[in-house]
């Protein structure tokens, strides 16, 4: 087994949070339900079947949870060709492979989204596995997406560290007693992430690059 480091990519590497932000409220207003865009913004790092429960709670109709996932898949989709990677994110993975340790996208998009996000970093040359919303039966806060990403991978959990920008990234790294870093530029603040466990906070995947040699990152 091997050291290495996971990362998130919705809203850590690629600038996608505030879309997926809109293409819900606009999924959800199209099902009748009229949900504040602050409400949903927090909610966002959740998969589909969590984050209605969060937003609508236990005792809406069901049935018309999949017509909100699809709408929501399709109103995101039209902004694939314009999606743009965060400052630094392709350089922090090439400098996180540079030091010799495993790169492993731990991403619950599906697939063919991962495949677009992976376009939009190019980095695929140094990345040593990638997950999608297919390797996990339960999405965050349940760590089952990173416990996929360390299989793949080969990246001892005890020796591994992951970079996420929201809360439940903090909370399902937690899970496996996996340091967090966070980052601020999906826009959940720095208190927030430190507040969850987040071993420390940068604003974006540049600024974690520039102090790497004093991250939790050279530890390992």
């Amino acid at each position: 087994m091997r050291s290495g480091v996971l990362f998130d990519v919705d809203g850590t590497l690629v600038d996608t949070t505030y879309l997926h932000t809109v293409a819900w409220w606009e999924a959800l207003r199209q099902q009748g339900a009229d949900v504040p865009m602050a409400k949903i913004h927090r909610a966002i790092g959740m998969g589909s079947d969590k984050l209605l429960d969060h937003l609508l709670g236990d005792s809406r109709d069901r049935d018309k949870d999949e017509q909100a996932s699809t709408a929501h898949d399709v109103l995101y989709g039209a902004w694939w060709e314009r999606l743009r990677p965060l400052p630094g994110a392709t350089e922090l993975l090439r400098a996180v492979a540079g030091r010799g340790l495993a790169v492993v996208l731990a991403s619950s998009a599906k697939e063919p989204e991962l495949e677009q996000l992976r376009r939009v970093v190019g980095a695929d040359d140094v990345i040593a596995a990638a997950t999608s919303s297919s390797d996990a039966k339960e999405s965050k806060p349940a760590p089952d997406i990173l416990e996929a990403a360390l299989d793949q991978s080969d990246v001892d959990p005890h020796a591994a560290v992951f970079v996420g920008d929201s809360v439940w990234d903090v909370r399902a790294a937690a899970r496996l007693d996996i340091p967090c870093i966070g980052v601020a530029c999906g826009g959940t603040s720095a208190d927030e992430l430190t507040e969850a466990g987040a071993v420390a906070v940068y604003d974006d995947p540049a600024a974690l690059l520039a102090a790497l040699d004093d991250s939790a990152i050279a530890a390992l």
